[in-house]
């Protein structure tokens, strides 16, 4: 099933030819023009920024966008169905394709059946950091408090309403007016996404996801039976259709998960203006706009002078349609801590809270208890938790430059991860290599809705700055290794998160 990413592909799953010239452009103007141009189209098909399946131009079309001749569009698009980058038939054009492996590539965090863990191997599959010393003494104050709720049954179907209340005032502050009205507890962000795709989704409709994201988002797409239809981020934010057919056509989903604040995993931090824009480009679909989640998991880490108006307060400014704000506290304080919420209105929390009551009913009341004295302490505990990945981010920055020169890294403003480009796909190899030298990672692939993205690796910045060189030495090894060896099967991870 071709997955039609709406930045380049028009509604009748055609890429467009000015948009792809534009695409091409950091390619062009470096030795002879038809490599140019095929080395182009496989960078953009390896990340993910080019759908498998799509129909690319005809040469005629391409060559007029780009300014050259049809021979030299000829001789690329003849390179890259020799490598395997595009397939052909006769009357049908050309479409994107990946060359075959002769093996399946596994997903990293299946069990592999038994395989037994290697002793002392470091997670980085996990981009999570250790509890901070004041969850001890939330737990200790929660415990206090606990007396007072053993009187009662302990089933908020909406969550603690002294928890909803801690909530609206900690969204209020960064700049999101919101009442315990409009909060429904979870159990993480996550939970919160399957309860709009279980709440506002039927099986065949279409979910708007970026490329590259959290795995989850799109595994629970999936498991919904919804096609997770892919938004591609460039450096810059998302790359949104330019002409009117492709924002129709964007517009058709009728559910879409962003996140602009620290995005998972590329750490871009999106402007004002881009969020206008997307607001706009989801705006007039045939059958309505689409519901649009804005994942703030990694918000309370980017840093007070960098943050951006809220999603979600910018659209209540613009437009009628729901903006729905998932959080949690799993990245801000502990992920041992299963805590989240849906902020929307009223309406659609009494909705989402009567799906919810199939599935577990309510969050444990101890674990809110515990939030609540976290998010009383909130201003405190994250300038400490910024200030400690302000200083990973720049011990890896370092290392890699040290290391690795050759390798790019995606210009991460906040968050918990770095976003790693190699020189050349090879990311599925390497973390199977680095398994070996005792380090689990997760591969670009895992991250895009069409196995892209080869060429990625997500580093968590959970290493100490002491250590990062140590860890680069250790990548720089398992690369090595994977360019010179065969393909390999390994399963190198089982989650991640």
């Amino acid at each position: 099933m071709a997955l039609l990413q709406q930045g380049q592909v028009r509604h009748d799953g055609r890429v467009d030819p000015g948009r792809l010239s534009s695409l091409l452009a950091p390619w062009l103007g470096a030795g002879a023009a038809y490599t140019a141009v095929a080395d182009g189209v496989r960078g953009l098909a390896l990340d993910g920024r080019l759908p498998v399946g799509a129909r690319v131009p005809s040469e005629r079309a391409l060559a007029a966008a780009l300014g050259v001749s049809r021979t030299t569009v000829s001789a690329a698009y003849d390179v890259l169905r020799s490598e395997g980058y595009l397939r052909s038939a006769h009357g049908a054009g050309s479409r994107v394709a990946l060359p075959s492996s002769g093996s399946p590539v596994e997903r990293p965090d299946v069990d592999p059946g038994g395989e037994r863990e290697p002793e002392g191997v470091l997670d980085l599959t996990m981009a999570a950091l250790p509890a901070p010393a004041a969850v001890l003494d939330a737990v200790t104050a929660a415990s206090a408090d606990l007396p007072l709720q053993l009187a009662h049954h302990g089933m908020h179907a909406f969550g603690l309403p002294v928890l909803r209340d801690a909530v609206a005032r900690h969204l209020s502050a960064r700049g999101l007016a919101t009442t315990p009205e409009q909060v429904l507890v979870t159990s993480g962000a996550l939970q919160g996404w399957n309860l709009l795709l279980r709440a506002l989704s039927r099986p065949g409709q279409r979910a708007l996801v970026e490329q590259p994201t959290y795995p989850a988002v799109v595994d629970a797409v999936r498991a919904h039976h919804v096609r997770p239809v892919a938004l591609p981020l460039g450096e810059a934010g998302w790359e949104l259709p330019a002409s009117p057919a492709g924002r129709r056509s964007m517009a058709q989903a009728v559910l879409a998960h962003v996140t602009p604040d620290a995005q998972n995993p590329t750490g871009l931090v999106q402007d004002d203006d881009q969020r206008v824009e997307l607001l706009s480009a989801l705006s007039g679909g045939p059958g309505g706009n689409p519901v649009v989640a804005v994942d703030e998991t990694f918000a309370d880490l980017v840093a007070p002078e960098e943050a951006q108006t809220p999603l979600a307060a910018l659209a209540e400014a613009r437009r009628g349609d729901e903006v729905v704000t998932l959080g949690s506290v799993g990245k801000s304080f502990w992920a041992g801590l299963r805590v989240g919420w849906v902020r929307a209105s009223p309406e659609l929390v009494s909705r989402l809270a009567q799906v919810r009551a199939g599935l577990d009913i309510t969050s444990p009341v101890l674990d809110q208890l515990v939030t609540v004295h976290l998010l009383a302490r909130a201003p405190e505990l994250l300038a400490e938790r910024r200030t400690l990945l302000s200083e990973r981010r720049a011990g890896m920055l370092a290392a890699l430059a040290a290391g690795v020169p050759d390798w790019t890294v995606r210009p991460a403003q906040a968050g918990l991860v770095l976003w790693v480009g190699l020189p050349t796909p090879s990311a599925t190899q390497l973390v199977s290599h680095a398994l070996d030298l005792g380090v689990r990672l997760v591969p670009g692939p895992r991250f895009t809705v069409d196995g892209t993205g080869d060429r990625w690796l997500r580093l968590p910045l959970t290493v100490a700055p002491e250590d990062a060189p140590a860890l680069v030495s250790v990548l720089r090894e398992a690369r090595a290794r994977a360019v010179a060896s065969a393909p390999t099967s390994r399963t190198p991870a089982r989650w991640t998160a």
